[in-house]
């Protein structure tokens, strides 16, 4: 297993926790407002896995897929959340493996559109999910929830099987 692998493991698999642990919430608490970040676990997830699907469609070349509603069921938060970092890991692998860390790609979105490295954006989505995640932590400590995960990269690979 090589710096990658561990690295959008640990990323996928933390975030995946996360959604399971959201699961004990009601939708009143999934959508309760707090004065941090995207303001709702529903939308934090919904960002998180948005930032995957569209940089994923950006640096292929691909027109971006529409930006789903925010109000999207966990169960269609998770499947679109295995699907976006099933995606990126396949990308992320072919660019690793090919040595293609400073190719560059336009960021249509941007206005005027930018060029950016796909080194550069792998290690931004590697890493922007951490954030979000704290802030998950955050809200759903607030909601009441006990025991939650540290999400740290040793615990997700004291997880794997041996």
């Amino acid at each position: 297993m090589d710096l990658l692998d561990r690295l959008l493991g640990h990323d996928a698999w933390t975030t995946r926790q996360l959604l399971e642990l959201a699961g004990t919430f009601s939708d009143e608490q999934l959508d309760q407002e707090f004065d941090i970040g995207h303001r709702t676990v529903r939308r934090t997830f919904a960002h998180i896995i948005w930032n995957i699907e569209c940089w994923t469609d950006l640096m292929q070349g691909k027109v971006v897929r529409s930006r789903p509603a925010s109000n999207q069921s966990l169960s269609m938060l998770k499947e679109r959340h295995d699907t976006a970092s099933s995606e990126f890991f396949r990308f992320a692998r072919e660019v690793v493996d090919q040595h293609r860390f400073d190719e560059t790609f336009q960021d249509t979105l941007d206005d005027p559109p930018k060029e950016k490295s796909l080194g550069g954006v792998i290690v931004h989505l590697a890493t922007h999910g951490m954030h979000h995640r704290a802030q998950l932590l955050f809200m759903m400590r607030r909601l009441g929830a006990e025991n939650l995960p540290e999400g740290d990269a040793l615990s997700w690979e004291l997880s794997l099987p041996r």
